[in-house]
């Protein structure tokens, strides 16, 4: 049984159709890179996911309709990372990624026992070093930069350890020391056994780490399949309206957008 189905998912806001029949399926241990140009909808599909936008078709998780589930439950298998969304928050980063662990505080923050309250702990602690942010644990989310509050984020989705993880642009903000590491980070947290829903735009990490690549276009899914199937040139033309120079390095792929076309 695959970890996340979805089928036949629409979007509609008002008069407008954001997202039409779009189907995939992700299995535990899997990463799947959500690509496309801006407006495709890509956000809006993990939102949908999410259940944060109202939507038509199935989202399962584990074979359970995920909009059935009550909501700390679905809070426990589903830890969702939105684009940074402007808060600056007075609090410091150890408090923010230890908001990750309050679906698992089932008799408030004062109830849990000695027992949870360790592993709690814990999983902050693992949280916090696998961001690389356990050296601004102290520090206020609102003095941080942006790729550094990018990482807070990150490492408090990682903190709930939810067998599925929703990340939308985790790593747009980040310098490119912290992109790769930000990738690395994922990759490891799926070879543990979760999956992964990324959206991203940079096609050379998306070839190089993810294990499928859904391609999105005006709302539909254009592509879908492994990297090098779906960021072809016919693809690639359609979507992006580009000509791009690839190669590999070390046996890893690399993609170079290298001019607009003109017929796009």
């Amino acid at each position: 049984m695959s970890l996340l189905t979805v089928d036949g998912l629409e979007v509609r806001i008002g008069a407008r159709t954001l997202l039409r029949e779009v189907a995939l399926a992700l299995e535990a241990g899997e990463l799947l890179g959500v690509v496309g140009p801006n407006g495709s909808g890509k956000s809006t599909l993990v939102k949908a996911i999410a259940q944060l936008l109202p939507h038509r078709g199935e989202v399962r998780l584990a074979g359970e309709p995920l909009a059935r589930l009550p909501a700390r439950q679905r809070a426990r298998r589903l830890a969702y990372l939105g684009q940074d969304d402007g808060v600056r928050w007075p609090i410091s980063v150890a408090d923010l990624v230890a908001l990750g662990r309050h679906p698992w505080q089932s008799g408030g923050w004062g109830g849990a026992s000695a027992a949870r309250a360790a592993r709690d702990r814990e999983a902050v602690e693992r949280a916090l070093v696998a961001a690389e942010v356990e050296a601004l644990r102290a520090r206020r989310l609102d003095t941080l930069s942006g790729g550094e509050r990018a990482r807070a984020k990150l490492a408090r989705a990682l903190a709930v350890e939810a067998p599925l993880l929703l990340a939308d642009e985790p790593i747009a903000a980040a310098d490119p020391r912290h992109q790769l590491r930000i990738m690395e980070l994922l990759r490891a947290h799926c070879a543990r056994g979760a999956g992964v829903v990324l959206v991203l735009h940079d096609l050379t990490l998306a070839s190089r780490f993810c294990d499928r690549l859904l391609l999105l276009h005006q709302g539909r899914a254009l592509a879908q399949g492994r990297p090098g199937e779906v960021l072809d040139a016919a693809n690639l033309r359609t979507a992006y309206g580009i000509e791009v120079l690839g190669g590999s390095h070390h046996g890893e792929p690399y993609l170079i957008p290298w001019r607009c076309l003109d017929d796009h």
